[in-house]
């Protein structure tokens, strides 16, 4: 067992090399990740930016598009055999057919390659001509992004926070009574430790629909093929002194196998190989859910940024010590819920918002930026007159009723710690304002030729995510 343990490492490190060197001296190769928690629009974000890539008539902000640089693009098949693809064209449809809906969101991970024609500025783009560049995407749940956080921690530690952070959230009701009829130091009955881990996933669920944003173990969420199995077979317990054979004791060991089993093989096999990464962040979704969903995806986002492996590459160490990531890019999407005159309050929102997360990247060298923005724009703007004051509105169709209607959500502040403040404190409810939120449908679109699908900054996260490559 330990000589093929070996042996496999060395066959990774060799296909890794391989890899590597043939990328740099060949044809390169952007690994970008695109993840980010739930709703925050990652099918739609690659969707439209591989659209848009393709169809560059939107784009004038990636400058290798606007000078003309980007001969063509087009889709082939992905690298990595054993991934799903991406189901672009099925997403594509969706959001831009006759009757346009959104489509189904991340469950899993896939990949999607796309390939450029570029023409190299200066002197040797004279001398060289076009080359290729590939720019492969993998989409990942965020939940799943969260587990890594998980390997620097044993059982009692995850149960001890989970369940103090859980601690006077209502949709967390059922699961401490649950919890306070269970007996963990007792044998291990299956049936009750089913029901316990059933309650437990339920509890996850709810609190992703109220808001919040740390919902680990994630596969209890997104579980795929591993439902029912033994590894999503636990939940958090207080610490007690565990025999052999007692719940407890058991929940402790597939705690660890969930470590082993489910997130190494993830960390190993696609996360650790990504170079750029954008993470789609629901801000407005938060704010609106209120100050603890605030402050808990301030520290979701900062745990998110410690799964990272930042800093800059050096040729060397690219090929010999394997991928960092250099770049990483923090999105507040739904940015086209707003009027574009408080889309600085969300940019700086976010960034204050994630600032922990930033400084922490930032200082290991990694190149990291925040902005607002729409990956699809599905709402207009106007300014309406209410009660003697000028409003600036967005118009829309609502998902819900498919009415169109005018939205005002209320003014952000420009003091970012207007909300952060009272989130750090715990506070239960904005004291100076209410914060709406709407769901927007897609509208039909009329693309011409040459255009992809309509966004709000969409170019400014490209060319920061690309642009020094192509």
């Amino acid at each position: 067992m330990i000589i093929g343990d070996i042996a496999d490492g060395l066959t990774r490190g060799v296909e890794t090399t391989v890899n590597t060197v043939s990328e740099a001296f060949f044809e390169p190769v952007i690994r970008l990740g695109v993840t980010g928690l739930s709703r925050a629009g990652k099918t739609v974000f690659i969707t439209s930016l591989v659209a848009n890539l393709i169809a560059r008539g939107r784009m004038p902000a990636l400058r290798a598009a606007a000078d003309g640089r980007i001969k063509t693009a087009w889709l082939q098949p992905q690298p990595d055999d054993t991934v799903p693809r991406f189901d672009y064209e099925a997403h594509l449809a969706a959001m831009t057919g006759v009757e346009p809906r959104w489509p189904e969101g991340t469950s899993g991970i896939s990949e999607l390659r796309l390939s450029f024609r570029v023409q190299p500025s200066g002197l040797l783009g004279g001398v060289t001509g076009p080359k290729t560049i590939h720019l492969d995407i993998v989409d990942y749940p965020g939940e799943w992004l969260l587990d890594l956080g998980l390997l620097d921690k044993d059982y009692a530690t995850w149960s001890r926070e989970t369940l103090a952070r859980i601690e006077g959230r209502r949709e967390a009701d059922v699961y401490r009574a649950a919890l306070s009829s269970a007996d963990p130091t007792a044998k291990l009955d299956e049936v009750a430790a089913k029901s316990l881990a059933e309650v437990f996933t339920s509890y996850l669920q709810a609190a992703r629909e109220a808001g919040y944003s740390d919902c680990t173990p994630g596969r209890f969420l997104l579980p795929g093929d591993l439902r029912g199995s033994p590894v999503l077979t636990f939940a958090p317990l207080p610490e007690g002194d565990f025999g052999r054979g007692t719940m407890g004791r058991e929940f402790s060991r597939r705690f660890e196998a969930y470590k082993r089993e489910v997130v190494k093989p993830f960390f190993r096999d696609h996360f650790s190989r990504i170079g750029r990464q954008v993470v789609l962040v629901d801000v407005l979704g938060a704010i609106h859910a209120g100050p603890r969903a605030v402050e808990d995806l301030r520290q979701a986002m900062s745990d998110i940024l410690g799964a990272f492996r930042p800093g800059r590459n050096a040729f060397l160490s690219q090929i010999f010590l394997g991928q960092r990531v250099e770049k990483i890019l923090f999105a507040a999407t739904k940015a086209d819920h707003l009027h574009h005159s408080q889309h600085a309050q969300l940019t700086a929102i976010t960034d204050a918002l994630l600032q922990d997360a930033r400084s922490r990247a930032d200082f290991a060298g990694a190149e990291t930026t925040a902005m607002s923005m729409a990956a699809l724009r599905t709402t207009t703007e106007d300014r309406i007159e209410q009660g003697g004051r000028a409003l600036d509105v967005v118009r829309g169709t609502l998902a819900a009723s498919g009415k169109r209607a005018a939205f005002y959500p209320g003014r952000l502040p420009d003091d970012p710690s207007r909300l952060l403040n009272p989130a750090r404190q715990g506070a239960e409810a904005w004291l100076e304002a209410d914060y709406e939120v709407m769901r927007f449908a897609p509208q039909p679109l009329e693309l011409r030729p040459g255009d992809g699908p309509p966004h709000i900054r969409l170019d400014r996260a490209a060319q920061f995510l690309l642009g020094d490559r192509l």
